[in-house]
């Protein structure tokens, strides 16, 4: 039945990828094979894939993966009952030395490389993923696209998970990294069927519910202040709760009601703080987790807080996704090129996922047996798979030798390719009148 189901989903992505579809697909099972590769061309020495290299490239200039129904395939596979939890994120492709690659911007790294700043000059990804598991290293990624230089991380995050509430049958709940912990991506999320928890900055400043109107002048928006790094600002908790948490111990959680940013008194929010005590009932020196709730009902106060924790399986993703799957490996000479290349990511992983309990585990002389494993270790054992179930792709046909170059025609460089600055648009002012 397994078997039989990841047949099923190969055979459809197959029909998905549009022109060139055998290259490329021969190409992802390849990329599965393959362990290390220092240039894409490298894939090609792979034995699932029976053409010769030049193919690769003329898969990723000529396919047309069906972005849209990928997705939709995806969600079919996640099980119908209970309530979907998602994670949002974005990150980097480094590429600093590609001076004629188009819609390169400035994206955040964890590696400084411009005047000790952690900036990098490349192309920003936004993903959103999938978490099937509450412990783990497994995030399946519904939707991995570029942000361009006309876009911004938030605007294609909540762009993203529009898309896919629209497909999802039951109503999920996404987490967010602080840097989405903001009024434009509270606002903008207001008519998305999905719930928000995100993390907030601690040196935020929130506002409760206004009292009752006075009778005179404009009704007031905003209440007392709650700024999250002074205590002495705080109302009191609606409620708090210790728990005694396996992994991190005795942990304080309190919780607040009806807050809000000041750019958006609409959207009452829940605020969670997350303390870990010591033996003692005493805060410990690390600092405390804000987390907002946005949305419908919330899930009882002693779990919600551990929703969150699972979205840093997403950065194990993106960890695997540069290391093991090569996303970053090839020099790819325009950002259509990259985007195809890019949307292999999505469903490479749905088929380690789905492979994940017909492989024999199969590690290598230094590895222990594992009973949950993780992609990396699908991966080592998808040979045999393939050998079973076999590919949906047609063999080569000989097409003859290129005529290659004509003589005596003109090279023409490629032109180089600013680096694109986002900046804040600001609206104009209004002039004022005459006096």
């Amino acid at each position: 039945m397994k078997r039989a189901r990841l047949e099923e989903f190969r055979q459809v992505a197959y029909k998905y990828l549009g022109r060139a579809k055998d290259a490329t697909f021969e190409l992802t099972d390849a990329i599965l094979l393959t362990r290390n590769v220092y240039c894409l061309a490298e894939l090609s020495l792979s034995p699932v894939f029976r053409r010769k290299w030049p193919s690769i490239y003329e898969a990723l200039q000529d396919s047309r993966p069906q972005r849209q129904k990928l997705m939709q395939l995806y969600i079919k596979q996640i099980p119908a009952e209970g309530r979907p939890l998602l994670a949002g994120d974005h990150t980097n492709w480094s590429r600093p030395d590609a001076v004629r690659l188009q819609e390169r911007t400035y994206e955040h790294s964890g590696i400084s490389i411009a005047g000790n700043k952690p900036i990098t000059i490349g192309q920003g990804y936004s993903t959103i993923a999938w978490l099937p598991e509450n412990e783990g290293s497994w995030a399946l990624p519904l939707r991995h696209e570029r942000i361009t230089s006309a876009e911004n991380p938030i605007n294609k995050a909540i762009w993203q998970l529009k898309q896919v509430c629209k497909y999802l049958p039951t109503r999920p709940i996404s987490v967010w990294d602080s840097e989405y912990g903001c009024a434009p991506f509270v606002l903008k999320t207001a008519n998305i069927p999905a719930d928000i928890l995100v993390r907030l900055r601690s040196n935020l400043c929130l506002w409760g519910e206004p009292g009752a109107y006075s009778g005179k002048g404009r009704p007031k928006k905003h209440g007392d202040k709650f700024k999250l790094n002074e205590p002495t600002t705080w109302s009191q908790a609606t409620s708090v709760l210790e728990i005694n948490d396996p992994k991190l111990g005795r942990v304080c959680v309190s919780l607040w009601k009806d807050l809000h940013f000041r750019q958006a008194a609409t959207r009452p929010m829940l605020i969670i703080r997350v303390e870990r005590l010591d033996a003692q009932s005493n805060m410990r020196t690390s600092k405390p987790l804000w987390l907002a709730w946005v949305g419908e009902e919330m899930p009882p106060l002693e779990e919600v807080w551990c929703l969150y924790l699972h979205r840093f399986t997403i950065d194990h993703w993106y960890r695997f996704l540069k290391q093991r799957l090569h996303w970053t490996v090839p020099n790819l000479s325009t950002p259509k090129q990259c985007d195809r290349w890019s949307d292999l990511m999505p469903f490479m992983t749905w088929e380690l996922w789905l492979a994940r309990d017909i492989v024999t585990d199969n590690p290598l002389p230094w590895q222990k047996s594992q009973d949950n494993l993780t992609p990396g270790r699908v991966a080592q054992a998808m040979g045999g798979v393939f050998a079973a179930i076999g590919t949906p792709t047609s063999a080569p046909k000989p097409r003859g030798k290129s005529p290659g170059w004509q003589p005596g025609k003109k090279r023409h460089r490629k032109n180089r390719c600013p680096i694109v600055k986002k900046t804040v648009a600001r609206p104009p002012k209004e002039p004022s009148a005459a006096v």
